[in-house]
């Protein structure tokens, strides 16, 4: 490993110590590297506007720190664990090519700011990736309501049959519930966005530091102005971010129980695609819902993350390296809610619904709750019809399927989707 940038002379390195403090830093931070170094350029054209650089050596800082992205990009440089962190490798980089030049990059700045800021651009990225991801899913799930959206398929509650509902009303549901989740990884987005950079370890500098200018070159919305709070914020905006990820998943896992019900042969209403089911290794006879089990399961990963995260944040006020340990869960937890909202796409694509099964299992039951209203539209007390249309054999109607959806006129039901108003909600998104 190369020195620590925080290092003094006449100071022992012990090896062991530095490995177990570094941790799996240096790994993870190739995933803010990009950022980390962005925040640097504008860190250094942010002295250069204060009088601590010159024009010139701003000009050479950003000529380095563009070699450096491109270098990362091509593979030439790794971040390997030569380095303490991505913030040690890039001040090693610029010294190595501009010395004492590289070294005035740290000016106002400390390591506490510096993974503050790649931490923020990076969950506003990721926070705008899973936006997008929500609305292809409610964009899908809006086309399929629209096109399918009339047959009839059994509606449950406590798993047991209640009324007749539609794929329309299925894909509306999903639609409606991925429109609320773009809106809310866009809001919270939005409440991140706040630049931290210049509070430098928690208490500010003595400096004029430009961080309006340098907040504006990086994006960021507004300024995270005070130092104490800054710190404070680590780890608080981690888990805001990941609870709206945890909402989408959330809804990924509702939905794919659906789907292992429906798939299997007791229900019989779904058909999903070879390539989203396994064989077994022992029985001939099966294939089994595998994708639709993993998405099921896929929104522990980030409520782990959070408890993680949670269980790391008591402490004072100030900065505590206690806080390095939260990088890894919200990384992963990111990669994993990407894969999953990308693989739950293509399986809402995929999926068929089967007519003839759905229709098989709709019985005279299910109409009784029309009975009701029915009879209550003709003047009798809904309680007294209630007890009547309880029970089915004095439906005097013949009903079907179709009639009791196109019926159902209530805003939002079958008869009447407001796939229209949904459809304004998207096209707001876009």
């Amino acid at each position: 490993m190369t020195a620590p940038i925080w290092n003094k002379a006449g100071v022992e390195i012990d090896a062991e110590l530095m490995r177990f403090m570094a941790g799996e830093d240096v790994r993870l931070d190739r995933e803010l590297f990009a950022h980390d170094i962005a925040a640097s350029a504008a860190h250094a054209r942010g002295l250069g506007r204060i009088g601590m650089l010159s024009a010139a050596e701003c000009a050479q800082l950003e000529a380095e720190l563009a070699a450096l992205v491109g270098a990362f990009a091509d593979g030439t440089f790794v971040l390997d664990e030569r380095f303490e962190d991505g913030h040690s490798a890039i001040e090693w980089w610029l010294t190595e090519r501009l010395g004492d030049l590289g070294r005035k990059i740290h000016t106002g700045r400390s390591r506490n700011d510096q993974v503050l800021v790649a931490l923020r651009l990076w969950l506003r990225q990721q926070l705008r990736d899973t936006r997008q991801r929500c609305v292809e899913i409610a964009a899908l799930a809006l086309t399929r309501a629209a096109d399918e959206g009339s047959l009839p398929m059994p509606g449950y509650t406590h798993l047991q049959r209640a009324m007749v509902s539609s794929t329309g009303m299925w894909w509306a549901a999903l639609a409606e519930s991925f429109l609320d989740n773009a809106e809310l990884a866009q809001q919270t987005a939005a409440w991140i966005d706040a630049n931290p950079l210049g509070t430098a370890s928690g208490y500010g500098v003595n400096l004029a530091l430009d961080r309006d200018g340098v907040g504006d070159d990086l994006g960021f919305a507004r300024l995270l102005v005070n130092p104490i709070a800054a710190q404070l914020s680590r780890g608080k905006y981690e888990w805001q971010a990941l609870a709206a990820l945890a909402q989408a998943l959330n809804d990924v896992r509702r939905f794919a129980w659906e789907l292992s019900l429906y798939s299997s042969a007791e229900f019989g209403f779904v058909e999903l695609p070879n390539a989203f089911t396994t064989g077994s290794s022992l029985m001939p006879n099966k294939r089994n819902p595998d994708v639709v089990e993993l998405l099921r399961a896929s929104p522990s990963v980030v409520y782990g993350a959070m408890a993680e995260l949670q269980s790391l944040s008591s402490l004072p006020l100030g900065y505590h390296r206690d806080m390095q340990a939260g990088k890894g869960p919200v990384l992963r937890a990111f990669a994993h809610g990407r894969d999953a909202l990308a693989v739950a796409l293509r399986l809402f694509a995929a999926m068929r619904f089967r007519p003839d099964a759905m229709r098989a299992a709709i019985d005279a039951g299910m109409f009784a709750t029309d009975r009701a209203i029915e009879l209550a539209l003709r003047g009798v007390p809904f309680r007294e019809a209630y007890r009547q249309a309880a029970d089915a054999a004095t439906d005097p109607a013949a009903r079907s399927a179709e009639a009791s959806l196109e019926a159902r006129v209530s805003p939002g039901g079958a008869g009447k989707l407001l796939l229209d108003v949904l459809g304004a909600r998207l096209q707001a998104l876009r």
